[in-house]
């Protein structure tokens, strides 16, 4: 079996950004975290438009992001996904420094904690989209080229979001180690098995995730996006099966 250097390399750059944005973020004037901030979120609409162009098959994305998102609420993923954010705070408080710990922002998130909102929005950027599913696959093969390419630019993505959330956009590193070396893992099985439509439609489901996520970034709406999440995987399979 091959050695999933690329996921290996994506964990560490998440780690070394979160550390560089939590030390730098505690030392920015509100109104510069508030820049940055807007400033992801607008990135990631426009992530999230790209996302969707490629796609011929937009009614059967519309229909799986649907099914997704009541199948997500029923099953609860946000919440599982943020007492999940808040069980890694508690285990790993300790280890944060206090005058460090959690950046504030002038814009307060509501019935939940920053660690845990940051390992939230990190954890979706970081592993929505098809560049996370075709670069896995190809590390598992033993090809590292695209996920180390994934890994700089989410490197430099855990900086911004670390000067906002802190130490929470780390715990996102977890997110990223359990999906991507699954991936790889599985890679002799996947190999093949997703065509080029199916990639399409799961990226466009992938930016329709993402301009939720830019929604919550931009403070106009608090979309449970990772309720959304079994979309990803139903619109490359409406895709094969009524494309």
């Amino acid at each position: 079996m091959n050695v999933p250097w690329g996921t290996i390399a994506n964990v560490a750059t998440v780690l070394v950004g979160t550390v560089i944005g939590a030390l730098a973020g505690a030392r920015f004037p509100e109104a510069v975290r508030g820049t940055v901030l807007a400033t992801l979120g607008l990135a990631t609409a426009a992530i999230g438009v790209r996302e969707l162009l490629p796609t011929d098959e937009f009614p059967l994305v519309l229909g799986a992001v649907l099914l997704g998102a009541v199948l997500g609420e029923l099953l609860r993923i946000e919440t599982g996904l943020h007492r999940l954010g808040e069980a890694l705070q508690n285990r790993f408080a300790a280890a944060v420094p206090v005058d460090v710990a959690v950046p504030e922002t002038s814009r307060p998130v509501p019935h939940q904690s920053r660690f845990a909102e940051g390992f939230v929005v990190a954890s979706l950027v970081f592993c929505v989209g098809p560049l996370t599913i075709v670069g896995s696959i190809q590390d598992g093969l033993g090809d590292s080229e695209l996920l180390l390419v994934k890994a700089a630019l989410d490197g430099f993505a855990s900086i911004a979001f670390a000067t906002v959330y802190g130490w929470g956009v780390g715990a996102a590193a977890v997110t990223v180690a359990v999906i991507q070396g699954g991936i790889a893992l599985a890679a002799g099985t996947l190999d093949g098995l997703l065509t080029e439509p199916m990639l399409d439609g799961l990226g466009a489901a992938g930016g329709i995730l993402l301009l939720g996520i830019s929604l919550r970034l931009l403070d106009l709406k608090q979309v449970r996006v990772a309720n959304m999440l079994p979309a990803v995987i139903l619109a490359p399979l409406f895709v094969a099966w009524w494309g």
